[in-house]
């Protein structure tokens, strides 16, 4: 049965992300793709927000410009306050390091570290860190903190990947397709994962996926479609990430 959402404190409304008229232009010589065409939306802090739509879409495109890793064409993108269309490449890398973690499909551990170590490479950079062993036990790995990735299962490699990612405590969590190399048994642990790490500490989590199945643990679904948003939908009731069927 669906259940309702009953993480502490309710729904904030504050707003984290504000896009308005967002366009991503890729120019090649004389070709012209147009990735982003017209984005305007608001996201609140602590919204599960799941992306679905066919590859070329814009979806990666859009989480790749509000996570700091490339820029908009045109239109304004803000962060709270922060304009984010108006930094430059060291204003951008501040933004990443103190407020974004990326969870992508391939962990992009490294292989002679333990899981511990890997999550340790984020902390021992950052402002106010969690241990290793939070992060880790925040996803369920602590038992597995002094094993090395091939040591790990993928749905284990990708929950490291996580625990690395929310380290630092950032405020946004993006996830390009983090259950795509994953069957379903394993996919839906580490939904279960996000989703955990979002009611724990309350982080602005996005996921792209093509599994229209996860939609389902959303507090709202981006439909894209041809660079821009088709159709938006609220979830007034999620399901937990253990009713997932795909």
């Amino acid at each position: 049965m669906p259940q309702a959402d009953t993480r502490a404190g309710g729904r904030m409304d504050t707003g984290v992300f504000t896009a308005r008229d967002l366009t991503k232009v890729y120019r090649t010589g004389e070709v012209e793709v147009r990735a982003l065409r017209g984005l305007t939306f608001e996201i609140t802090a602590g919204e599960v927000v799941v992306l679905l739509g066919p590859s070329g879409s814009g979806k990666s495109t859009l989480l790749n410009i509000m996570g700091g890793l490339d820029q908009a064409t045109s239109g304004r993108l803000f962060f709270k306050d922060l304009d984010l269309t108006t930094l430059d490449d060291r204003g951008l890398t501040a933004y990443r390091r103190r407020h974004v973690g990326f969870v992508f499909q391939f962990y992009n551990l490294v292989p002679s570290l333990t899981a511990y170590e890997n999550v340790a490479l984020v902390t021992e950079i950052s402002e106010n860190p969690m241990r290793p062993d939070e992060a880790l036990a925040l996803v369920g790995l602590e038992a597995r903190m002094d094993h090395f990735p091939a040591q790990l299962s993928g749905g284990e490699q990708q929950r490291v990947a996580i625990a690395r990612a929310i380290a630092k405590r950032p405020e946004v969590l993006l996830c390009d397709e983090p259950t795509g190399a994953l069957d379903s048994k394993t996919g839906i642990r580490v939904i279960e994962a996000l989703l955990g790490v979002n009611a724990q500490l309350g982080t602005t989590t996005l996921i792209i996926t093509h599994n229209a199945g996860i939609q389902e643990v959303a507090d709202r679904v981006f439909f894209f479609a041809d660079g821009r948003i088709s159709q938006e939908i609220r979830n007034e009731m999620r399901r937990a990430a253990a009713e997932l069927t795909w």
